[in-house]
């Protein structure tokens, strides 16, 4: 029996974890002092970040990166304050010390330039469609989440589904993965990474049985009937889909049924 490469540690830190340069290094030891807010821009991002020069209890004097200075109105408290830079491109958005929508699609937006489409919110995990192929989703990048914790490794829907898996196993109770979100957004390609990941981790022959291929060939026959190409979404679902999997008491795939309403 061949044996599959394993992923080397570098492998993964390129491929799935923020990066930390030197020049992030020199920033966070230059402006850990500085007050900074998000200040309301015409940009396609919305927000621009914005020093603290002075304030006051009714309006607050900022200066842009740009070097524009502003004046906006309201206490220093009622603006949205931006994070430290040591929490740019953090992998779970509930460690950061600052939780508002410019703070978080700021950070969405630092990992999605590095093609990190996962982030963690606290329990959910969000994702972004890049729009292109990534190499996230081997065989050997299954055997790496295996058995690992949430907060052992980076981000990833096999770490999500890994560990719905062991809670399955250890509390004998059925789990649920609920993917949901906009046209587009990527809950068809999840879906089938969460099967991908299971049938190689939960069936035979290393998700080669008779079973975990039929698993794997279930989405495509459905979306060739059913699927349409709208203008967001060259590949979007007509329909909702209830997939159940049913396992034996060893862990392994014994069987699934799928409901579409």
């Amino acid at each position: 029996v061949g044996l599959r490469p394993v992923v080397m540690a570098s492998t993964y830190e390129k491929i799935l974890c923020y990066p930390r340069d030197s020049a992030t290094l020199l920033s966070l030891r230059t402006g850990a002092d500085k007050k900074m807010v998000w200040c309301p821009d015409d940009s396609e991002f919305g927000f621009a970040p914005a020093e603290v020069t002075n304030e006051g209890p009714n309006e607050v004097e900022v200066k842009l990166v740009s070097g524009e200075e502003r004046t906006l109105k309201g206490s220093l408290d009622q603006q949205h304050k931006k994070n430290p830079t040591k929490f740019d491109g953090v992998e779970d958005m509930s460690d950061m010390s600052i939780l508002n929508e410019p703070c978080v699609l700021y950070n969405l937006s630092k990992r999605y330039d590095h093609d990190l489409i996962y982030t963690y919110s606290g329990l959910f995990l969000v994702a972004i469609n890049p729009y292109k192929q990534l190499q996230i989703y081997s065989p050997e990048m299954v055997d790496f989440y295996t058995a690992k914790r949430r907060n052992e490794v980076a981000p990833h829907i096999f770490a999500v589904s890994d560990t719905a898996y062991r809670a399955m196993l250890g509390d004998r109770r059925d789990q649920s993965l609920l993917i949901t979100g906009e046209s587009g957004a990527g809950k068809t390609e999840n879906t089938k990474k969460v099967i991908q990941y299971l049938a190689s981790v939960a069936g035979r022959s290393h998700g080669e049985g008779v079973i975990e291929q039929q698993l794997l060939e279930l989405n495509p026959m459905l979306e060739a009937f059913g699927n349409a190409k709208t203008l967001r979404n060259n590949n979007s679902s007509r329909f909702g889909k209830f997939i159940r999997l049913e396992f034996d008491n060893q862990g392994c795939i014994a069987g699934a049924s799928l409901e579409s309403y």
